[in-house]
């Protein structure tokens, strides 16, 4: 089935949205990676109310959607996305914090970066959130993978999540609905999140603060800075570390392309320059076969990939 955007539905959103729709938008400049080929679609939407008007156009033309946060944890193909890239615009990138008792609740838009979130709540003296601190991209982006660290994940503090369903219109999904599993979250068919709905606790400024800084020292010791990454390419396997298993192979500074394995860790592929998606899945496909090789471990991806792919890649 072709999924491709019409011209026909490009003069649609374009007489809906102006200039916040952009035909062939390159996701590489979207991306923490810096890769990725053209969205034949790209809106920046403000309301809710806009969320609805790009599905019930994107279901009338028979296309997805695809919604893209902060661009990180993503391997977006060389050939692009077809149909519609959704960006969530300034709308969902606000916080609204809410005294309850000894804690707070807090609505947040998916569009605020994580960091923003944790920065704040250590403001309020808010703990909760500590194992987040470094952790890149969107709240959105971070539900939909259960983003955790140093023992804690996103799903020990989400109390809801707000979001639009392709078919009902505007929903709250209340925790006990809510279905997660190590760094992944069950999201609803057709369902884009617009808010989530945290949970946090009263505790000692001073204290959150040290926490937070002893896991920022972690991360600066042991993850690549100043290179395009998305963050972990593979899930640490049950009994098992990811890095560990890669390093003990031999595969640190690894190259296909302008795709490399991280000197500083090896769970980490770097763009080294103009590395292109096919390169960084091409090196993926080598560490899965190293690895199985020689210490019998699957490993299973934490990237998600996006867009059209070759079947000959898909059997990498």
């Amino acid at each position: 089935m072709d999924h491709a955007v019409s011209p026909t539905l490009l003069d649609t959103l374009r007489a809906q949205f102006g200039t916040r729709l952009r035909a062939g938008e390159p996701l590489s400049r979207h991306t923490s990676f810096r890769i990725g080929g053209p969205a034949d679609a790209w809106v920046e939407v403000d309301s809710t109310d806009e969320i609805r008007q790009v599905q019930r156009a994107a279901a009338d033309a028979d296309v997805p959607v695809f919604v893209l946060g902060g661009g990180t944890n993503l391997l977006v193909s060389d050939r692009g996305v077809r149909g519609i890239v959704i960006k969530l615009g300034r709308h969902f990138a606000a916080i609204d914090w809410r005294p309850n008792g000894s804690g707070t609740y807090v609505q947040a838009g998916a569009a605020v970066p994580f960091k923003k979130l944790v920065t704040a709540a250590a403001d309020r003296g808010l703990t909760g959130l500590e194992f987040a601190e470094g952790i890149p991209g969107s709240l959105g982006g971070g539900l939909l993978m259960n983003a955790g660290a140093f023992g804690g994940e996103i799903a020990q503090v989400i109390e809801a999540i707000h979001g639009v369903d392709a078919a009902t219109g505007a929903q709250r999904l209340a925790r006990d609905a809510l279905r997660f599993g190590y760094r992944h979250f069950d999201l609803p068919n057709g369902f884009i999140v617009s808010h989530l709905e945290f949970r946090l606790t009263a505790g000692d400024p001073e204290a959150v603060r040290t926490r937070m800084l002893a896991n920022k020292r972690k991360r600066d010791v042991h993850q690549p800075l100043g290179l395009p990454n998305a963050g972990s390419i593979f899930k640490n396997p049950p009994g098992h570390y990811a890095g560990r298993l890669i390093e003990e192979v031999g595969l640190k500074g690894t190259r296909v392309g302008g795709a490399m394995v991280s000197e500083q860790h090896a769970n980490f592929i770097v763009n080294m320059g103009g590395a292109t998606a096919a390169d960084v899945r091409a090196l993926m496909a080598e560490i899965s076969r190293r690895v199985w090789q020689e210490k019998h471990v699957r490993l299973e991806p934490e990237v998600r990939l996006v867009g059209e792919w070759h079947e000959s890649e898909d059997r990498r």
